[in-house]
């Protein structure tokens, strides 16, 4: 171990760890799931300047992608849906979904459902509404994911996302383990492989949390496998504005004291804790 790795990592541990879902998961604090479903108004939260809760869900047919352990697919439930699935590519999210759905009495209303958004088996035109929470950052072709929404959302339908662009002072996604804001922008790909695995591999989770972060390409290269590195300036670059009318567009930064810099061309990338976008087909 080279004497930068350890002091590197020593500087990298003074930094206090975020709460975490994982975290709390495996301290018994909570369940994933849980924590989701209690941070389910947050995320709406970033929409009410533009649309009403009964705009986005009552009597409507909706899709939340990515869903996790559906625990804000479930809050959304709540909410007047005629009928709400839960997207996601994990199917270990299943039975931890399933049963704080009926917990919340929501089975009725509520289907977990294991699949890629960017290739669904959805009839064309099924959904009124789409939500994509922390979504975009993690697919392999967000273009994809874009073109299969447009087919299975009907006309006029809509599509609410938002998404921490990279350079996010936890853009790496990997604060479960490490807590130094901005660790992407100050070491390399590699170093925080190895370090993320040091970090985690004694835990109860943490081989599978290293193979639901970390692959290896056909050369034998690790690489975080898990996050698609998208900053607001890819994302402006998608291919959607042929597909649809952008209704609204947001920059929210990290905080208002940095507000001012989360408009400045060459830095904003690292002030802008989030996207947010609606879309209408």
């Amino acid at each position: 171990m080279s004497v930068f790795y350890k002091v590197a990592k020593k500087i990298i541990m003074l930094f206090p760890k975020p709460s975490h879902p994982f975290n709390l998961n495996n301290d018994g604090v909570k369940t994933y799931a849980l924590w989701q479903f209690e941070r389910g108004d947050d995320t709406l939260s970033s929409y009410k300047g533009f649309a009403k809760i009964n705009e986005m869900f009552e009597d409507k047919v909706v899709l939340d992608i990515g869903c996790g352990a559906a625990g804000k697919t479930i809050y959304y439930s709540k909410l007047g849906v005629k009928k709400i699935y839960g997207l996601e590519i994990l199917e270990k999210y299943r039975v931890e979904a399933d049963a704080l759905a009926k917990e919340k009495s929501s089975q009725d209303k509520f289907e977990f459902v294991a699949g890629d958004g960017a290739s669904t088996q959805f009839e064309s035109e099924m959904f009124d509404t789409i939500i994509m929470n922390d979504v975009v950052e993690h697919v392999d072709d967000p273009n994809a994911l874009f073109a299969e929404c447009h087919r299975i959302l009907k006309s006029g339908g809509r599509i609410y996302l938002n998404f921490p662009p990279y350079y996010h002072p936890y853009g790496s996604h990997l604060s479960d383990a490490i807590g130094m804001p901005w660790v992407q922008c100050f070491f390399s790909d590699r170093f925080l492989i190895k370090l993320y695995k040091d970090l985690v591999k004694g835990l109860p989770d943490g081989k599978e949390r290293i193979a639901f972060r970390i692959s290896t390409d056909l050369n034998g290269k690790e690489y975080f496998s898990y996050i698609n590195k998208i900053t607001i300036r890819k994302f402006n670059l998608l291919a959607i504005k042929d597909k649809y009318k952008m209704l609204y567009y947001k920059e929210r930064p990290i905080r208002k004291v940095v507000a001012p810099f989360a408009k400045l061309p060459l830095i904003k990338e690292m002030f802008v804790g989030m996207v947010i976008v609606v879309l209408e087909k």
